[in-house]
């Protein structure tokens, strides 16, 4: 049985992040989104498809021909036409039942595990408090009867998960559902269709973790789902008079030098420095050569690759792109005086993070001057720059989301 991971959008709700990367291939707790999801699958199958559209030529590099032991295989999606019509890119490479997952979503192995346990067509659910945001999937007597898209008045509080084993007769559908209101074939649709033409779906209650990677800041959510349980790993050098306490995970190559307090769940990675006299506390992910210096505290956050916060900064709740360096005395605010959530610009409309904690969103390259305050909720897109002393409250350089 093969798993199909979709993994062809942008995700222009993430931007600027996606703006140099493909949205499967943000970084969470050590690995990337959509390698996270096929960690999840790898127990159960014994291959794995990919389709992929935007920047594929990444993804294809980044995964490579292999994971987990198991080949991977690629499928094009050229014109974003919605998840039905992507799985249907896969059709050649699948045989009489296959998995399909969300490429950007985070959800825990047990769960397919179910799925594949199941007979015949089978969807995962997971129970939410307000689930009008999600496709809302009636239940009768263990069996989904019915499945609708962010209904007004959901029939029930069970949230569609993303997560499927289907057989090939599935594939008729999803070749010839209708366009959505955005003209895109989905794969929720396609599922509609065929209970009304009394085909019959198992159902699996996700338990575990879930989350379905929308925005920036779930990235802060995911990498602390991922990071969760992880067992302490050290291979990396820790001087004489670095403290480690909890669940930490040092690569080879990585250096925890002498004063830096780092608190679990923390990832250091390959070539990645904290310290001297450095305060790191996870759920926290530090890239690939990044640096975490002198005098610096960094917390329940997102460092990419080679990612510079070199001394006299504090980092809260924020996702910091690759190659960035925030000069001395960089500090980001994570919370408003009021007491409120945090709001943020995406696509032009102002959000609710859902978060009473929040930093910033920072782009591939940007450099910040010494001393520059940064406003919880406030983006920075790809190379931009801020004075020394400036005080940032509005998102700079983030061209018009498309």
């Amino acid at each position: 049985m093969k798993a199909v991971l979709l993994a062809a959008g942008r995700g222009t709700r993430m931007r600027p992040l996606t703006d140099t990367r493909p949205k499967p291939l943000l970084p969470v707790g050590g690995t990337t989104l959509v390698e996270n999801a096929m960690d999840a699958c790898a127990p159960y199958v014994d291959g794995f498809v990919l389709v992929v559209g935007y920047m594929s030529d990444e993804v294809r590099e980044t995964v490579g021909d292999e994971h987990a032991g198991l080949p991977v295989e690629y499928v094009e999606q050229e014109e974003r036409a919605g998840t039905a019509d992507a799985v249907v890119r896969a059709q050649n490479r699948v045989g009489p039942r296959f998995v399909v997952a969300n490429g950007d979503a985070v959800f825990s192995p047990s769960v397919v595990g179910s799925l594949v346990e199941q007979e015949g067509n089978a969807l995962s659910v997971k129970r939410v408090d307000d689930p009008s945001g999600y496709g809302v999937v009636e239940v009768d007597d263990g069996r989904a009867t019915d499945i609708v898209e962010k209904p007004d008045e959901p029939p029930s509080s069970l949230a569609n998960a993303g997560v499927y084993v289907f057989d090939r007769d599935a594939l008729d559908y999803m070749r010839s559902t209708d366009e959505s209101a955005r003209g895109e074939r989905e794969i929720t649709a396609a599922i509609a269709e065929m209970m009304t033409d009394g085909y019959g779906y198992g159902v699996v209650e996700h338990e575990g973790e879930w989350l379905d990677a929308g925005y920036p800041w779930d990235l802060l959510e995911a990498n602390r789902a991922v990071l969760r349980g992880t067992e302490r790993i050290l291979d990396g050098e820790v001087e004489e008079g670095a403290t480690v306490r909890g669940d930490v995970v040092a690569e080879e190559g990585a250096r925890l030098l002498s004063g830096a307090y780092v608190e679990g769940s923390v990832f250091v990675g390959e070539g990645a420095t904290i310290g001297p006299n450095a305060y790191v506390r996870g759920p926290t992910a530090v890239g690939e050569g990044a640096k975490v210096g002198h005098g610096v505290e960094v917390k329940n956050s997102v460092l990419m690759r080679d990612a510079s916060v070199g001394h006299l900064s504090y980092v809260g709740d924020s996702v910091l792109g690759e190659g960035i360096n925030l000069g001395a005395g960089t500090v980001v605010a994570n919370l408003r005086h009021d007491g409120k959530n945090v709001r943020a610009r995406v696509k032009e409309e102002t959000v609710d993070t859902g978060r009473r904690k929040f930093g910033v969103v920072v782009g591939d390259n940007v450099k910040t001057g010494v001393n520059t305050s940064l406003n919880a909720g406030t983006r920075l897109g790809v190379g931009a720059t801020t004075e020394p002393g400036e005080t940032v409250t509005r998102d700079r350089d983030v061209e018009a989301d498309g």
